[in-house]
């Protein structure tokens, strides 16, 4: 390799350097984390509220869940979900509302096939890997305290 074609590609290493774009993590974790707080604190709001009304905590814990499914299926349709989640990142990914955004955008992305072949068919498309998963971890799991503890309690 001549002198010149080396100090060329120096130059284009160095351009290459310069205009590539800068790694902002820290900014990125913030960013996530605010997200994520966000989402949680929205939960523990819905969560205090729904305590006022309903008798027992694990129907205020049911209803706050279902509360939050609601609330990321709306923003979801509304493609605001989306934005949230280009500017937080991973702070969208909080289980419940992230759920409901994946299932939701499924069945968005169908919708024009109709509403018997495309549009619930494409949820359970996201929705039926997490509920056999979930089912069948709780099932173990249940297993496996019965054969730790000896019993059902």
């Amino acid at each position: 390799m001549s002198e010149k074609e080396l100090r060329k590609k120096q130059r284009y290493q160095q351009l290459v350097k310069e205009r590539a774009p800068k790694k902002t993590v820290a900014k990125n974790l913030f960013y996530a984390f605010l997200l994520g707080g966000s989402l949680g604190l929205v939960g523990q709001a819905l969560f205090d509220f729904f305590m006022h009304i309903e008798p027992a905590k694990s129907h205020a814990t049911a209803t706050t869940l279902a509360g939050l499914v609601f609330i990321g299926a709306v923003l979801t349709g509304l493609g605001v979900y989306d934005k949230l989640a280009a500017w937080g990142g991973a702070g969208a990914a909080v289980p419940i509302t992230g759920f409901a955004n994946s299932i939701v955008s499924a069945a968005m992305e169908f919708r024009r096939e109709g509403l018997v072949l495309g549009l619930p068919p494409k949820m359970f498309v996201i929705a039926g890997p997490v509920l056999v998963y979930g089912t069948l971890a709780g099932f173990l799991t249940g297993l496996l305290k019965i054969m730790l503890t000896g019993g059902w309690r």
